[in-house]
Parts: structure tokens; sequence; C-alpha cells
């Protein structure tokens, strides 16, 4: 199975892959949690939702160092 976004669109913003499967995790545990304490149902899985952010810029480690 293909990642999407894909692996160097993600890379752009969190060059480490350790730390991308830090940020990404530690994310998808935060929308999981909100979407329980809202009831919310979520769309898609809260790891998609997490690896999208990555892609679109929101975590850039790049910006903060």
């Amino acid at each position: 199975m293909m990642l999407y976004p894909a692996m160097n669109k993600l890379t752009e913003h969190i060059p480490n892959r350790y730390m991308m499967v830090n940020v990404v995790a530690r994310r998808a545990r935060q929308i999981a949690e909100e979407a329980e304490k809202n009831e919310e149902h979520l769309s898609e899985k809260p790891v998609t939702m997490a690896i999208h952010e990555v892609a679109e810029g929101k975590f850039d480690v790049n910006k903060e160092a």
C-alpha cells in the first residue's frame, strides 16, 4: 500500500522519520481524544488526519529551527 501524501511531501516539513512518527502519533491521539470528548464521528482515521496535517505544513520543524 502506498502512502498518500507521498513521503517526500511529508519530509519537506519534518525531515527525520523518527520525529515524524512521534508527531503523527501524538497528533492522532489528540484528534481521537477530542472526538471522543465531543462525541463526534470521524470521517477518517485519526492517523490519516494527522498525516494530512503534516503534509499541509501545520507541523513544520524546519520553520521552528
